[in-house]
C-alpha cells in the first residue's frame, strides 16, 4: 500500500518560477538540504525539514542561469551554468556569484548530471558528454556533434551501474523519438529508435527510468493519457548499430488525454508510480501513486492552485510547484502485494490524502501478472520478442545462473531467476532445478545472512520438486519458522514424511498471531464461517443431519451441558483461530500420511496446542453437520473423513493427556454426543434401505408372476 503525507511548504525567499517552471530541484551532499534552480538568476538551497532556505546565490543583472545547479559531491562544491556556455563553481562562503570559479565553454550545456560515486558529467546539446576535470583542464576543448539537424534532447538521467556511470538521453525529431545510452567504462554510444507499436502516434510528455544490471526501464507518459514501457539494454551487443525498441503499454488512461500540459511521471520504486496531471478532463490537477505491478491507483492528492507539471523526487520526498510555492510531499511505499494493492491492509492514512479504490478487469489487463513479483516485466518482454525490430533480453544460462548464485546479490539472482524460468523448459529442466535449489541452500549455510526466499518459492512453484529432491529446503524453512514457504511445501510435495509434516503442524500451533498478520499466505482453502442463519436455527433446535447440540443424548453429562448452554452456543459460532493459522492448519489435513508413522510424533504436541488444534477440528465438524451436504464452502476446503480421521488421529495419540485436562472436558463430551447422534443417523438409514430392498423385492416377485420377462446378468 501507498499513502501521501501531510504537504510542506518551502517559504522564505521568493521563487522566479517562469511559464515553463522551475529549472530543477537537485540533492545536495546533506540528505535534508536540496538545490532549488529557478528559470531565472538564483539558485537556493533549502533545508526541508526547517522550511527554510540556508543560502541564496544570484546571477547579475543580465544573465539567465539556463542548467540546473548541482552538488560535486566528491568536492562538496555547486556547479551552475549560465548563459549555455559560462559555468561556475562555488561554495556555501561564497557569496557572489560573479567573484567565483568561472570558465567559458565551446559549446551550449544541455544538463549537468552528479550522482555519488562519480565526478559530475556535462552533457551538452549537440549530444556529446564530457566529465567535469577533464572539461576544466581545457574549456574550450573542440566539442563533437552527435545528434542530427533539427533532433533535441527532451530528458536526461544517469545511473550507477556496476560501479560505472551511465548515462540516457531521449531526443525528438519531426514527431519520432530516439534514446542514446553513453556508458563510460567501455566508452560506447548506442542508439534506439523508440517504436510506438501503434498505428496512431502519441507525444511523450515525461520520462522517467529505473535501471537493473541488464536492462533500463523507460517510462514515458503520452499524450494519450497512458504510459508505456521500453526495455532498452545497458551494454548491448552490438553498440555501433541503430537499433530499434518497442513501447509497450503499462497503464492505461491515469490521466486526462486533453492535458497537454502540467503533466509528470516519476518511478519511486520497483512497483509504485508517480503521476502529476488531470485524471479527467473537467477535473483538477492530482498527484497521484500507482501499483504498475497490479494497475491500481493507491493514493491521490488534489492541487488546486495548480502545477507547473514538473516533479522531482528524493529520500522519499516529491517536490514540485503549487502555486508559487515549492511544496514538498513526502510518501510511503509498502512492500507491494494484492492485499496492499486492493486496500485490504490495515494502514495509516493522513486526513490531506485519500485512498481511491481502482478496479480492473483482470482477464483483459494488458500484461497483468499475479505470480511471481516481476511477472508483468517479463510477460511485457515476452511480448517485445514478438516484434522482429526489438531487442532480445538476455536470459543467462544454466551455468551463468549457478555461477550469479554463488556470488551475487539476493535481488539480482531473483531477477535473473525469473527471467529463467520464463523461457520454454527443456528435458533436464527438473535437474536443472534440482541444482539452483542446491546451490541456493549450499549458499545459505555459508552465509547465515543469506536467504532468498523468494527464489525459493519461485522454484517450489515450477510443480517440479519433491521432498526426497530437496530435503534440505524444507529444514531451511521450518529452521526460519517460515510459515508462508512450508504451506507451499505442503501443497505441492507429495512425499513429505510424516515427522515433518507433524513438525509444521508444531509451528503452525506456536506462531504467534502478530507474526501471522504480517505474513502473506495463501487462505483460499478459508471462508467466512460466521453464519448467523444457521446458528439462529441451532438456538431454535433444529435438528441437521441427525444432530441437535440440546438433545438429551447424553444422560450422564446433560446437566453441566444444560447449565452451561450460552457457553456451548458461542463455541458453535466462533473460530477457534485466525483465518491465516486456519488456511495453515487446512494444509495439515490435505497432507498425505500413515497412521503408524504419524501417531509417534503426534504424541509430543503441548497440550495447550493439542486443545487449539482439536477445537478447530471441532468447530470444522460443527460447519460440517450445519450444511445438508455435509461439506465445507470454499476453494479446496478440509473434507469430513479427513476432519474425523484427525481427530480420531490426535485422540488416539494424546488420550490420557486429554482426559486430564479440565478445559477437555466440555469437548469430550461435545465429540461423544456427535458420534453418538451420527451412529443414531446412520441406524436408522440402514433400516431405511432394507425396508426399500424389500420393497424392491416385492415389486420384482409381483411382476415376474404377471409378465414374461428375460433378465440379462452383466459380469464385470
Amino acid at each position: 500500500m501507498a499513502a501521501l503525507e501531510e504537504e510542506i511548504t518551502l517559504s522564505g525567499v521568493p521563487l522566479g518560477a517562469g511559464p515553463d517552471g522551475l529549472l530543477g530541484v537537485e540533492p545536495s551532499e546533506r540528505a535534508d538540504q536540496f538545490l532549488v534552480t529557478d528559470s531565472g538568476r538564483t539558485v537556493i538551497l533549502y533545508k526541508v525539514s526547517d522550511q527554510k532556505p540556508l543560502g541564496s546565490w544570484s546571477v547579475k543583472q543580465g544573465q539567465i542561469i539556463t542548467c540546473p545547479a548541482v552538488c560535486n559531491f566528491q568536492t562538496g562544491e555547486y556547479i551552475v551554468v549560465h548563459d549555455d556556455k559560462v559555468l561556475r563553481i562555488w561554495n556555501n562562503e561564497d557569496v557572489n556569484l560573479d567573484k567565483v570559479f568561472k570558465a567559458t565553454l565551446s559549446a551550449e550545456v544541455y544538463r549537468i548530471h552528479s550522482i555519488q560515486g562519480t565526478e559530475p558529467l556535462v552533457l551538452f546539446k549537440a549530444g556529446a558528454v564530457r566529465g567535469l576535470e577533464a572539461l576544466l583542464a581545457e574549456p574550450q576543448q573542440k566539442i563533437e556533434t552527435v545528434l542530427t539537424d533539427g533532433e533535441v534532447i527532451k530528458w536526461t538521467k544517469v545511473f550507477m551501474v556496476f560501479k560505472h556511470p551511465v548515462l540516457i538521453f531521449i531526443t525528438e525529431k519531426d514527431g519520432n523519438y530516439f534514446a542514446y545510452v553513453q556508458t563510460f567504462n567501455s566508452c560506447n554510444l548506442s542508439k534506439y529508435t523508440l517504436l510506438s507499436g501503434q498505428k496512431e502516434k502519441s507525444v511523450m510528455q515525461s520520462f522517467t527510468a529505473s535501471v537493473d544490471r541488464k536492462f533500463i526501464s523507460l517510462k514515458s507518459l503520452n499524450s494519450d493519457g497512458g504510459i508505456y514501457e521500453t526495455l532498452i539494454p545497458t551494454y548491448p551487443s552490438d553498440p555501433d548499430r541503430n537499433k530499434m525498441v518497442v513501447k509497450s503499454l503499462l497503464l492505461k488512461a491515469v490521466v486526462s488525454g486533453n492535458a497537454r500540459n502540467g503533466v509528470a511521471v516519476s518511478i519511486l520504486d520497483q512497483n509504485h508510480i508517480a503521476v502529476l496531471g488531470t485524471p479527467l478532463p473537467a477535473s483538477k490537477e492530482c498527484l497521484s501513486i500507482w501499483n504498475i505491478r497490479f494497475q491500481t491507483l493507491q493514493a491521490s492528492k488534489q492541487l488546486p492552485q495548480g502545477t507547473s507539471g514538473q516533479l522531482w523526487y528524493y529520500a522519499e520526498n516529491l517536490f514540485m510547484l503549487h502555486g508559487k510555492f515549492l511544496t514538498v510531499i513526502p510518501y510511503k511505499c509498502e512492500v507491494s502485494s494484492l492485499a496492499g494493492a486492493l486496500g485490504k491492509l490495515k494502514h495509516t492514512q493522513d486526513p490531506g490524502a485519500h485512498t481511491v479504490p481502482h478496479f480492473v478487469n483482470w482477464d483483459t489487463s494488458h500484461g497483468c501478472g499475479l505470480g511471481s513479483q516481476n511477472s508483468e516485466q517479463s510477460r511485457r518482454i515476452l511480448r517485445t520478442r514478438k516484434v522482429e525490430v526489438s531487442v532480445q533480453p538476455e536470459v543467462l544460462t544454466s551455468k551463468q545462473l549457478l555461477s550469479a548464485i554463488k556470488n551475487d546479490s539476493e535481488k539480482h539472482i531473483e531477477v535473473e531467476l525469473r527471467k529463467f524460468l520464463a523461457i520454454k523448459r527443456t528435458s533436464d529442466f527438473h535437474t536443472i532445478i534440482e541444482d539452483i535449489v542446491t546451490g541456493l541452500l549450499g549458499r545459505c549455510k555459508i552465509e547465515p545472512s543469506f536467504y532468498p526466499r523468494n527464489c525459493l518459492m519461485q522454484v517450489i512453484q515450477t510443480c517440479v520438486l519433491s521432498y526426497s529432491l530437496c530435503p534440505e529446503l524444507v529444514e531451511v524453512a521450518l529452521e526460519k519458522a517460515d510459515v508462508q514457504m512450508l504451506q507451499l511445501c505442503l501443497q505441492q510435495f507429495p512425499d513429505i514424511p510424516e515427522s515433518v509434516t507433524c513438525a509444521c503442524l508444531k509451528i503452525f500451533l506456536s506462531i504467534g498471531d502478530d507474526s501471522l498478520q504480517e505474513t502473506d499466505i495463501n487462505t483460499e482453502s478459508v471462508c467466512n464461517y460466521s453464519d448467523t442463519v444457521q446458528d439462529e436455527k441451532m438456538e431454535e433446535q433444529i435438528i441437521q443431519n441427525g444432530f441437535n447440540p440440546e438433545e438429551d443424548n447424553c444422560n450422564n453429562c446433560d446437566k453441566e451441558l444444560n447449565e452451561k448452554s450460552q457457553d456451548t452456543a458461542e463455541e458453535t459460532t466462533s473460530c477457534p483461530v485466525t483465518p491465516k493459522r486456519a488456511a495453515l492448519l487446512n494444509a495439515i489435513l490435505h497432507s498425505a500420511y500413515s497412521e503408524i508413522f504419524l501417531l509417534p510424533h503426534l504424541k509430543d504436541i503441548p497440550a495447550q496446542h493439542l486443545m487449539l488444534f482439536l477445537q478447530y477440528l471441532y468447530f470444522l465438524y460443527l460447519k460440517c453437520s450445519q450444511n445438508a451436504t455435509m461439506t465445507l464452502p470454499g476453494i479446496h476446503p478440509p473434507t469430513l473423513n479427513q476432519i474425523m480421521d484427525w481427530i480420531c488421529l490426535l485422540l488416539d495419540a494424546n488420550f490420557t493427556v486429554v482426559v486430564m485436562i479440565p478445559e477437555a472436558k466440555r469437548l469430550l463430551i461435545n465429540l461423544y454426543k456427535f458420534v453418538k447422534s451420527q451412529i443414531s443417523v446412520y441406524s436408522e438409514l440402514n433400516k431405511i434401505e432394507v425396508s426399500f430392498r424389500e420393497l424392491q423385492k416385492l415389486n420384482q416377485e409381483k411382476n415376474n408372476r404377471e409378465l414374461y420377462s428375460i433378465e440379462v446378468l452383466e459380469l464385470f
